[in-house]
């Protein structure tokens, strides 16, 4: 099939790459090139690295509105573009221009999580199962009739990060098995149940900020879910450190420690020898990855060599 590809973060990379195994792709459309954060250098996006690997035409327009643009879409003749996290709206010309439609590949099962984050949602919520839907595009946001889902479960262990690299494979492989059934005319559209849809928007760095009055679970889930971008944090000694993992305390160890304190505030550190664990609603979380400002994560014992935090320390 003629393809017009348009993606730009690493979640596009390997279903552009098996496209490109097994497709034409003849455009690839991706974000203008930004400066590094140094900004030193100019950074290419991952979508454009694999395309200029692969000889292929790259086209990074401001915006989709240009007559120049749809003129350049229309004169590929291209039997479908497929849309994987590119950034940019597109208008209601352009979803007509393709022979077959617009294909996009969302991040959770629809019409749960329609928007920009739905698996940090997924992870921070604590869902055991997410997945990646291939729709038809529309003018709405995630709106689409479903054409395929792929499910995939999720662990306690993982994290946004983790959930990302295994959700990014299972979209390139379900892709593919959507072209083959357009091609061979077997594909099949449901539309969306409006009334069962819930809404994601980007995530901001202020969500990271723990609160210990939560529950266990629910501090883990929110480390999940920040990890690895934009990470989740407390303040500790009017400084914030960046938490990149924890688990939850087993009950009996944890009536073990505090038989030995007197705490009742949560968010009170009540272990910090070779170990840093912290009282929450109804439990403990011991912290196993931390990064102090102006370092780097590491792990909570290797932390504690050189810098030492008094048991009693309440992080807020």
């Amino acid at each position: 099939m003629k393809i017009v590809f348009m993606g730009t973060p690493d979640f596009a990379v390997p279903s552009l790459e098996k496209l490109i195994e097994k497709h034409k792709v003849e455009l690839i459309i991706t974000q203008p090139d930004r400066p590094n954060r140094r900004g030193k250098k100019i950074s290419f996006t991952p979508v454009k690295e694999i395309g200029l690997k692969n000889d292929i035409e790259i086209y990074q327009p401001k915006n989709l509105k240009g007559i120049d643009t749809i003129k350049k879409l229309k004169k590929i003749n291209a039997d479908v573009f497929i849309v994987i996290a590119y950034g940019q709206i597109l208008s209601e010309e352009i979803l007509q221009i393709p022979t077959y439609g617009c294909l996009n590949v969302h991040g959770s099962i629809l019409p749960k999580y329609r928007g920009a984050a739905p698996i940090h949602y997924a992870v921070k919520n604590g869902d055991e199962e997410t997945g990646v839907t291939i729709m038809y595009m529309d003018k709405g946001l995630d709106t689409g009739d479903i054409i395929k889902i792929g499910k995939m479960s999720i662990s306690a262990k993982q994290n946004t990060g983790d959930v990302h690299d295994e959700m990014m494979e299972l979209g390139s492989e379900v892709l593919l098995e959507v072209l083959e059934e357009i091609e061979n005319g077997t594909v099949k559209r449901v539309k969306q149940n409006d009334e069962k849809a819930t809404f994601t928007s980007k995530i901001s760095k202020e969500e990271g900020h723990i609160n210990f009055n939560k529950t266990s679970e629910e501090v883990l889930n929110l480390v999940r879910g920040m990890t690895p971008y934009p990470s989740a944090y407390t303040i500790l000694n009017d400084k914030k450190y960046k938490i990149g993992e924890v688990e939850i305390v087993d009950d009996v160890e944890l009536k073990t420690i505090e038989a030995t304190n007197n705490s009742k505030t949560n968010g009170e550190i009540i272990k910090s020898e070779e170990e840093i664990i912290v009282k929450c609603k109804g439990g403990g979380i011991r912290v196993k990855k931390i990064q102090k400002p102006g370092s780097k994560m590491m792990l909570v014992k290797d932390f504690l060599r050189g810098n030492k935090i008094e048991k009693g320390t309440v992080l807020i």
